[in-house]
């Protein structure tokens, strides 16, 4: 493993969910003696990659400035934002935007009240395609192949109510496929449920999906899809345009 490996590997630890560590439990995880930890972190600190916190490192705000200007997901989050506006202002309720990196789906956008219920999504943060509205969204008009590898393998679970049955997830992914909106049933977050539709830049797959999250005892799946409909058809038309 040459010197980047081993300074990627201690920047992965940080994955998926950020937080800080000391600097033995970096060399720990990321399986490397302590002394080169020591090495790497602080030249990933003089290089903005890292910050140091007293006796713990956190991701740099370096890191932060890159990430947003990955020229794929900075247009595509340009591009939405409009949108993404528009259905909070119409639902006022949470609004999520997101696009596919293997079997997750990756937030570029989540915009929220300040009254929003925790939710386990982030800006930059991941969660399993199968999980969220968003996701099956983006499954369900992926390739076949997609689909049949995930669900030959075990499928992820977040709450009790995530989708472990194959079938049902193959089921759901058909309804989608027919009516354009997916749906998620506190299958990533105890009372919290989504609708979701996907974003085409052409023909193809798409290239995002949006959604908006509600508490489950104020889920009206018919009152928010027209707004989720026109929100992910405008988008989907301005891309085309570009």
């Amino acid at each position: 493993m040459n010197m980047l490996d081993k300074a990627m590997s201690i920047l992965d630890v940080y994955r998926p969910d950020g937080g800080s560590f000391r600097l033995t439990e970096l060399a720990a995880r990321a399986g490397l003696a302590k002394t080169t930890a020591f090495r790497l972190i602080g030249d990933l600190v003089r290089l903005g990659l890292l910050e140091r916190d007293g006796e713990r490192y956190r991701l740099g705000g370096t890191l932060f400035e890159l990430g947003s200007l990955v020229p794929r997901r900075h247009d595509l989050r340009e591009s939405a934002l409009p949108f993404l506006q528009d259905l909070f202002e119409s639902t006022r309720q949470t609004v999520h935007f997101g696009i596919r990196d293997d079997r997750d789906v990756v937030y570029l956008e989540r915009i929220h009240g300040h009254d929003a219920v925790p939710l386990p999504s982030r800006i930059g943060g991941r969660l399993p395609l199968t999980c969220t509205a968003i996701g099956k969204a983006l499954l369900a008009f992926s390739g076949p192949e997609l689909a049949d590898a995930i669900l030959a393998a075990p499928l992820p679970r977040l709450t009790p109510y995530s989708v472990t049955d194959p079938f049902r997830l193959r089921t759901a992914l058909e309804q989608t496929q027919v009516s354009g909106l997916a749906y998620e049933e506190q299958e990533a977050a105890l009372g919290i449920s989504c609708i979701a539709a996907p974003v085409f830049a052409g023909a193809g797959e798409p290239v995002a999906a949006l959604s908006v999250a509600v508490p489950r005892e104020h889920f009206r799946p018919a009152h928010l899809a027209p707004a989720v409909r026109t929100a992910a058809l405008g988008l989907s038309r301005t891309l085309r345009r570009s």
